[in-house]
């Protein structure tokens, strides 16, 4: 069937609309970010049975590390696969899974005020909202790392306050 057949209404012009992530780079870091659809990321959990879910969480708090690392802070973390063995693993004790939780929150917090991008929700509720309601708490999550990464990608206020180095 050739495209002529196909009403014009029908015939895709560009694959945008398969885009479910946008790598940018993190200033500072070698490490890449990526700014993800908060409702793939759900349905990408739904479709692999939660397994996504493990790999989105190790990946989310590898950005927020690399945010830290290149600001000179440990505030948004320093071990990704510590947060994901607490939330795997750490269920079995009940008590780690909890914590992590609610430190990538802070990471986040943290992360927002590390880049000076708008302060989205405060790490307590999210880490509520995520017990609760994790679908929920899961996109509001990604949408406001997603403003972190997009803010610090287009230069923050506080980098660009930064005196340039002395050149010799």
């Amino acid at each position: 069937m050739s495209n002529a057949a196909i009403p014009p209404r029908y015939v895709i012009q560009s694959k945008e609309y398969l885009k479910l992530a946008e790598q940018v780079e993190i200033q500072g870091s070698q490490e890449p970010g990526k700014i993800r659809n908060p409702l793939g990321v759900l349905g990408l959990m739904l479709i692999t049975l939660g397994i996504y879910g493990i790999v989105w969480y190790y990946k989310i708090n590898k950005e927020m590390a690399a945010i830290g690392k290149s600001r000179g802070s440990e505030d948004c973390g320093t071990s990704p696969g510590m947060s994901v063995l607490a939330v795997t693993l750490g269920s079995l004790i009940i008590v780690p899974p909890f914590v992590s939780i609610y430190k990538t929150w802070t990471r986040l917090s943290a992360a927002e005020r590390l880049t000076g991008a708008p302060s989205g929700m405060e790490a307590g509720l999210g880490f509520v909202l995520s017990l609760f309601l994790s679908p929920v708490g899961t996109y509001i999550l990604q949408s406001n790392l997603n403003k972190v990464l997009q803010h610090q990608a287009a230069g923050s206020p506080v980098e660009a306050a930064m005196p340039a180095p002395a050149i010799a």
